[in-house]
C-alpha cells in the first residue's frame, strides 16, 4: 500500500463516493430507479452541489439529479453544454460495502486484496495497460467488490469541476448543465432525463476508460428472449412423444457461430452473447444481447437467431420456439457525425492537458446514445478507469486528476 499521501479534491470525493452503495436491478428495471439505494448518492451530490453554489439543484422522483452553473462573465451568450455522469454500478459484481484503498504499483501483478485468503489480482498478460502504469499509485478495492469507478469517477471529476469554477469564477466557460443519471447500467440512463428543462446544446458523458479516450460510435443493441417448450413425459415412454426443451436450446445455441461470442471479437466486430440459461425438460429460456456497430450487420444477426428458431419450429412440425426482440440503443454516430466541432474540441482539450486523445468506438453504450437520438448530441469522454465491472477493477489518482484539467480546458472551448 502506498504511502500516506495528500488528497486532492476530486480524489477525496471519488473515495467517499465508492462506498456509498448504488447496484442497479434488473429484476427491477421497470422502475426508475431500479434501486432505491441510487437515491443516497443522488441526495448527496445535491447537498455537495448546493453547498458549492450550484444553480437550480434537484432530485427528481426518478434519482436524476440536475444543476446549472452559471457561465463566466463573457461567455454567457454561448451555447450551454452539458456534463453527464451515471450513478449506479453494475450488479454482475457485488457493488455493496466497497472499501477503496491505493496501491502503488511496482509492475508484475497488481494485487487489490485478498478473499479467503486468495489474493486478487490481475497482470500484464491479462492488461498489458499495466506495463504503462508501473510507478503509479492506484485506488482499487479490497478485492471483494467491484471499487465502482464507473461511473463513481466520471461523477467525482464533473463534481471537482463544478467545485474548481465556482471558486474561481474567472476561469472561462459557457452555462453548464450538470446531470447525474440512474440505471445507466441496465440500459434506462437517460432516458427520462428533461432535455428542454436541462437546457443544453451539447453535451458529453464522462464515463470511458483509459484517458485520453474519445468515443462518438458505440454498438447497436438489443436483448433477445428465447423461449423453448418442451414436453415431459416419463422418459421410458418417450420415444416419439417427449420433447426436451433443455435439448431444444442446445441445438438452437449450437446454430449460432462461436465466432460471434464477445470473447472473440474486438473494434468494430459484433456480437451475439448469452447472458443466462434456465432450462428443465419441460421448459428453458435463453437471454441474449446482439451488438453491432453496423446496422445491416446488426440486423442480420438478429436474422440468424429468427432462423435458427423457424428451422427448428419446422423440423418438429409445431412452433416450440419464440423469441421476444427488445431495442435498446442504437449507434449515436448516425447524430454525432454531424457535429464534428464536438470531437475536434475534445482532442484539444486532451492535448492542452497533455494527455495524447485515442478516438475509439465504444464496445458498450452510453446515456449519450439515447440522448443523441433525443437531440441533444453526446460524445463520451474518458474516466481513467480499467477493468471495470470485475473485482480488479482500479482507476490511477493521475488520471482522476487529469481528467479535471482535461473537463477545464473543454469548457473553456466553449466560451
Amino acid at each position: 500500500m502506498a504511502e500516506q499521501r495528500e488528497q486532492s479534491d476530486v480524489l477525496e470525493r471519488f473515495l467517499r463516493y465508492v462506498q456509498v452503495d448504488t447496484p442497479s436491478s434488473d429484476a427491477h428495471a421497470n422502475e426508475t430507479p431500479s434501486s432505491e439505494v441510487q437515491f443516497d448518492l443522488a441526495r448527496m451530490l445535491a447537498d455537495e452541489l448546493r453547498s458549492l453554489g450550484a444553480q437550480d439543484v434537484a432530485v427528481s422522483d426518478h434519482a436524476y439529479v440536475t444543476a446549472h452553473v452559471p457561465a463566466s462573465a463573457g461567455a454567457e451568450d454561448k451555447p450551454a453544454l452539458g456534463l453527464i455522469a451515471h450513478l449506479d454500478t453494475t450488479e454482475v459484481v457485488s457493488g455493496f460495502g466497497v472499501k477503496p484503498h491505493i496501491v502503488h504499483y511496482e509492475g508484475g501483478k497488481l494485487v487489490s486484496g485478498e478473499v479467503d485468503g486468495v489474493p486478487v489480482s490481475i497482470g500484464p498478460d491479462k492488461l498489458p495497460a499495466l506495463d504503462g502504469l508501473v510507478g503509479e499509485d492506484l485506488v482499487c478495492s479490497d478485492g471483494s467488490t467491484l471499487l465502482g469507478a464507473d461511473d463513481k469517477a466520471g461523477v467525482a471529476e464533473i463534481m471537482a469541476l463544478v467545485a474548481r469554477l465556482l471558486e474561481h469564477p474567472e476561469l472561462p466557460h459557457p452555462r453548464l448543465g450538470i446531470c447525474f443519471c440512474p440505471d445507466e447500467e441496465i440500459g434506462h440512463g437517460a432516458s427520462l432525463l428533461d432535455i428542454e428543462a436541462f437546457g443544453c446544446t451539447y453535451a458529453y458523458t464522462v464515463d470511458g476508460g483509459a484517458i485520453g479516450e474519445l468515443e462518438w460510435e458505440c454498438f447497436n443493441a438489443c436483448e433477445i428472449t428465447a423461449t423453448f417448450r418442451g414436453y415431459s413425459i416419463h422418459p421410458g415412454d418417450a420415444k416419439g412423444r417427449m420433447v426436451n426443451a433443455s435439448n431444444l436450446f442446445c441445438d438452437f445455441h449450437a446454430m449460432l457461430p462461436a465466432a460471434m461470442r464477445p470473447e472473440y471479437t474486438e473494434g468494430y466486430e459484433g456480437f451475439i452473447h448469452l447472458l443466462s440459461v434456465s432450462s428443465t425438460c419441460e421448459h428453458a429460456c435463453a437471454r441474449y444481447i446482439v451488438r453491432d456497430h453496423d446496422r445491416a450487420l446488426f440486423e442480420a444477426k438478429i436474422a440468424l437467431m429468427e432462423r435458427a428458431a423457424t428451422f427448428l419450429n419446422e423440423a418438429l412440425g409445431e412452433e416450440r420456439v419464440s423469441l421476444d426482440v427488445h431495442q435498446e440503443y442504437r449507434n449515436m454516430a448516425e447524430m454525432v457525425a454531424d457535429y464534428p466541432q464536438l470531437i475536434e474540441s475534445a482532442k484539444e482539450a486532451f492535448e492542452a492537458a497533455g494527455i495524447e486523445p485515442r478516438v475509439l468506438p465504444i464496445r458498450g453504450g452510453t446515456d449519450g446514445a439515447q440522448l443523441s437520438f433525443r437531440g441533444l448530441p453526446c460524445p463520451n469522454l474518458s474516466t481513467g478507469g480499467y477493468a471495470f465491472h470485475g473485482v480488479n477493477e482500479f482507476i490511477p489518482v493521475s488520471s482522476l486528476e487529469k481528467m479535471v484539467d482535461v473537463l477545464q480546458e473543454l469548457v473553456a472551448r466553449f466560451a
